[in-house]
């Protein structure tokens, strides 16, 4: 990557953080931006911590995609990034009203010690909370100030009355005594009182209206003067904050309690995570989040059941521009002989047709066998990402999802962990075919495909044109049959990426001749045979070929399909 001129000499700048001092107060508005990237890429917190507290513009995003080998934000300057936004909430050079942080989270451990979702969520609460109470805090001085000054009016007010009566009184008497009558006297002196009651008249009523602005905020009397406070801060939103939010058992309580806290700070969610919670705990997380800008939900390790899928659906369709739904390990067991079964399908049949935008649907080892079609029919836009591993599929779902609406519009299909042998082969191939166009990431990882098998699948294979990645890792291939495979790789121009499974040839003997999936993955490499013979027939191709642009690779656990947009 080569940087810019820009970039160099922010990198520069902010390298020395004495310097500070001097240039933050002449930078212009135009190079917050790469002075704050600067500070991002060479960890420099206190240097975050200052632009943010500053930033000029409304908007400010920082968990923009990054590109492949680039890593995100320093856990430190993350920390700093949130502290100064708090900071900023009372600098009145700040400009921000827009935080969004949407896709910083990374990998827990990771290179270059980023943060990972758990804890960017916990962190993101605990800013909203302390925003809160500082806010709180600010609004109770402002309370007693404005009492103190209150009756200071007030003292000030009755001191100049008392000398204005003492005053106007002598005058008065004796220039009465020389030119009125009796009955002047009196009348001059009945005004002189209706003058003083109308003065006192007009303190007290400043002072009722005052009691009753405060009884009419605390409601009936009954209310702290917390609550007060309270609703106070609410009325007044300064900041956004939107990210990707990651809740379990852990991180509940303090995600509950920074969304259902207003104060300067309102958190908003773009990607819900959550992983082993009730149902009715995600119900009331759903029903605190607020109903724009929700657009995936991402539900893991949780025993929702069918009828607790069902009661969720309701509510998933008050989010109008959610498009992904997610549920990996979530027991969703159909048993036909159980009581309640079919019904509880119908009825998450229906919930489903309310999700009018969904366009992402990924079921994990659900074990649905054969209602793939109650399932996926009612939906009422085509899909264009479908993630189906370990859902026990069955002859009939694959039939199906081969002449479904949503064959021709997939961009992106799953079918790891799933059996696939003759039976299935041609609606397998029916579903490529009618996803020729539009197909760009393709998952066949552990489906039990032979040399033969996949010989008998390559030519359709051979004709998704827009294909970018595909991968065929834990599947019983030889040497030949994997050969087969590159070759015709390399003549799809849009293949960009090729997840192989070790050939047979390159295990330990004892292997049996069909071994399954899970087989492959925990039987031991042969440590004789040289893996790197292997790779370096399979490169040979590619150069023949002339295909450098295809990356080639057997690591199961590192390959990411996302690195070839």
């Amino acid at each position: 990557m080569v940087l810019s001129l820009v970039s160099i000499c922010a990198k520069e700048v902010v390298s020395d953080h004495s310097s500070s001092p001097c240039w933050l107060r002449w930078v212009p508005r135009e190079l917050y931006r790469p002075l704050l990237e600067a500070s991002f890429a060479s960890c420099r917190p206190l240097a975050v911590g200052e632009l943010v507290q500053r930033w000029p513009e409304r908007t400010l995003r920082v968990g923009r995609r990054r590109k492949q080998g680039q890593s995100g934000p320093n856990r430190l300057c993350i920390q700093a990034l949130l502290l100064a936004v708090v900071r900023g909430l009372s600098d009145k050079r700040c400009a921000l009203h827009l935080l969004d942080l949407c896709g910083l989270q990374g990998d827990e451990g990771g290179m270059g010690d980023p943060m990972g979702g758990w804890s960017l969520t916990v962190a993101l609460c605990t800013m909203v909370v302390q925003a809160r109470a500082g806010a709180q805090r600010t609004q109770r001085e402002r309370k007693r100030f404005s009492a103190l000054e209150r009756e200071t009016d007030v003292k000030r007010e009755r001191g100049q009355r008392k000398r204005g009566k003492e005053t106007n009184g002598d005058d008065e008497t004796n220039t009465n005594n020389k030119e009125l009558g009796g009955n002047d006297r009196e009348r001059m002196g009945s005004h002189g009182i209706l003058g003083e009651e109308q003065l006192i008249k007009g303190v007290r009523r400043r002072m009722e209206i005052e009691r009753k602005r405060e009884i009419a905020m605390t409601g009936l009397g009954g209310s702290s003067r917390n609550e007060t406070e309270e609703k106070d801060v609410n009325s007044d939103v300064l900041v956004h904050v939107r990210a990707d939010l990651f809740v379990n058992a852990r991180s509940w309580e303090r995600v509950r309690g920074a969304l259902s806290s207003m104060g300067p700070l309102k958190l908003q969610c773009r990607y819900l995570r959550v992983e082993e919670i009730s149902v009715s705990n995600i119900r009331t997380l759903l029903g605190m989040l607020p109903r724009q800008g929700l657009l995936g939900i991402d539900v893991r390790y949780s025993s929702l059941g069918l009828a607790g899928l069902a009661e969720l659906l309701p509510l998933l369709a008050t989010f109008p521009a959610l498009n992904s739904l997610r549920l990996h390990y979530c027991n969703l067991d159909f048993r036909g002989d159980q009581p309640g079964q079919e019904e509880a399908l119908r009825d998450l049949s229906q919930g489903l047709t309310q999700l009018r935008e969904l366009r992402r649907l990924s079921l994990t080892a659900l074990r649905l066998p054969g209602q793939l079609r109650v399932l996926l029919s009612s939906l009422p836009q085509p899909l264009e990402i479908l993630e189906l591993p370990y859902l026990s599929l069955s002859p009939a779902d694959l039939a199906y999802l081969s002449c479904s609406h949503h064959a021709s519009t997939l961009q992106q299909l799953d079918l790891s962990e799933n059996h696939l042998d003759e039976n299935t082969l041609t609606s397998i191939r029916r579903l490529l075919s009618q996803a020729s166009s539009s197909l760009q990431h393709l998952t066949l990882s552990g489906c039990g495909f032979t040399d033969s098998l996949l010989g008998l699948l390559l030519p359709t294979l051979g004709g998704c044109r827009a294909l970018k990645s595909l991968a065929l890792a834990l599947n019983p291939l030889s040497i030949a049959g994997l050969m087969d495979l590159v070759r015709m790789a390399v003549r799809m121009p849009s293949l960009r990426q090729l997840l192989y499974p070790n050939p047979l040839e390159d295990y330990q003997p004892g292997l049996p001749d069909l071994p399954t999936s899970a087989q492959l993955l925990d039987w031991p490499l042969d440590e004789i045979t040289d893996i790197n013979i292997t790779s370096s027939q399979l490169n040979r191709v590619l150069i023949e070929s002339g295909r450098t642009d295809l990356f080639l690779t057997c690591d199961l656990l590192n390959y990411d399909k996302d690195l070839v947009d």
